[in-house]
C-alpha cells in the first residue's frame, strides 16, 4: 500500500504537470489511455482474454462517467491548489463512502461513526474556508477547492458502485472498462479544444503510464494479502507525499489552516476505519457462536 501510494504520488505530480499545459479534461483522457496498454499487457501475459467480458454495462457505463468527473475534477484542483490542498480535501472520500453506505446499501451506522463523519466534513471546511472573500482565497483556489470536493463524491460513489459490481465482474473486467470508458468519454468531449502533444513531453506521459499501472498493481496486491482495515489508514500517507513533492518541485509549505483541517481529516477517517473493524470482530465472534451453539 506504501508503494501504491508513493506510485499515484509520482501520477498525480505528472498530472498536474501537464495541466499547466493542456486542458484538464485532456489530461483525464490520457490518464486512461495510457494505463490500458499495461493492463493488456497484464492480461495477455496471464492468457485470461475472458476475464474482460462485462456483464453489466449500463453499471460500467455509469462507473465510466463517474471515474471521468473523478479524474477531471482532481486535474482541476491540482491545476488550480498544490498537491497537499487536492489531496487534503480528496482525503474526505472515505468519510462520504461511509455516509452514502446507508441510503445505497441501507447499512447500519452507530453514533460513533456519524459524529466521525460530521467532524471529518468539519475539516474540509477549516481547509476550504467557506467564509472567506474572493480577495482573500482567489476565484480559481475556490473552484478548485470545490472541484477536489466534486472528485471525492464522485470517487466515493464509484467504490459504492464497485461494490454492486464485485459479484458479478472480474476484477480486470472492472478495472479495464472503467479506464477505456474514461478514455472514450474524455476524449470525445476534450477533442473540441485538443491541443498537440508537445515532444518535449513524452516523458511525462510514460511516467504516467507506468506509475499509473505500478499504482495501480501494488493497490491490488496490498488488498489481496490484507484486509482492508489493515491496509486502508496508510493511504493517508499521500498527504506526506503531497507535501514533499510541492515542496522539492513547487517550492510550496502548507500552510497551517490545511494542516489543521488535514489532521482533522486523518483523525476521523482512521477512527471511521477502527470503528469498521471492531464492527468486524463483533460480527465474527457473533457468528462463531452461532455457529458452536
Amino acid at each position: 500500500m506504501l508503494a501504491a501510494v508513493a506510485a499515484f504520488g509520482v501520477l498525480d505530480v505528472c498530472m498536474k504537470r501537464m495541466a499547466e499545459t493542456y486542458p484538464a479534461m485532456q489530461v483525464t483522457f490520457l490518464r486512461g489511455a495510457l494505463s490500458l496498454p499495461f493492463i493488456l499487457l497484464a492480461v495477455g501475459w496471464s492468457r485470461r482474454w475472458r476475464d474482460l467480458q462485462p456483464n453489466r454495462w449500463g453499471l460500467h457505463l455509469l462507473r465510466g462517467i463517474l471515474q471521468v468527473a473523478t479524474l477531471y475534477g482532481f486535474v482541476y484542483a491540482v491545476s488550480k491548489l498544490s498537491l497537499a490542498n487536492a489531496y487534503t480535501i480528496f482525503m474526505s472520500a472515505p468519510l462520504l463512502i461511509t455516509a452514502l453506505s446507508v441510503p445505497f446499501f441501507g447499512e447500519r451506522v452507530g453514533w460513533h461513526r456519524w459524529l466521525a463523519v460530521a467532524v471529518g466534513m468539519t475539516g474540509v471546511l477549516v481547509v476550504v474556508r467557506p467564509g472567506a472573500t474572493g480577495m482573500e482565497m482567489g476565484g480559481m483556489a475556490l473552484l478548485g477547492f470545490l472541484a477536489a470536493i466534486g472528485s471525492a463524491l464522485a470517487y466515493a460513489l464509484g467504490v459504492l458502485l464497485i461494490r454492486v459490481l464485485q459479484p458479478t465482474e472480474t476484477s480486470a473486467a472492472t478495472m479495464f472498462w472503467a479506464l477505456s470508458l474514461t478514455a472514450l468519454f474524455a476524449g470525445v468531449i476534450s477533442s473540441t479544444q485538443w491541443v498537440p502533444v508537445l515532444w518535449d513531453h513524452w516523458h511525462w506521459l510514460a511516467v504516467m503510464g507506468l506509475s499509473g499501472a505500478l499504482g495501480q498493481h501494488f493497490l491490488t496486491e496490498a488488498f489481496r494479502l490484507a484486509a482492508p482495515s489493515v491496509v486502508a489508514p496508510l493511504e493517508y500517507t499521500a498527504l506526506a507525499w503531497g507535501m514533499l513533492f510541492d515542496w522539492l518541485l513547487w517550492l510550496t509549505v502548507p500552510s497551517s489552516r490545511m494542516l489543521t483541517g488535514a489532521a482533522i481529516i486523518v483523525a476521523s477517517g482512521l477512527y471511521v476505519i477502527h470503528r469498521e473493524r471492531l464492527r468486524s470482530k463483533i460480527d465474527a465472534s457473533r457468528t462463531t457462536a452461532a455457529v458452536k451453539a
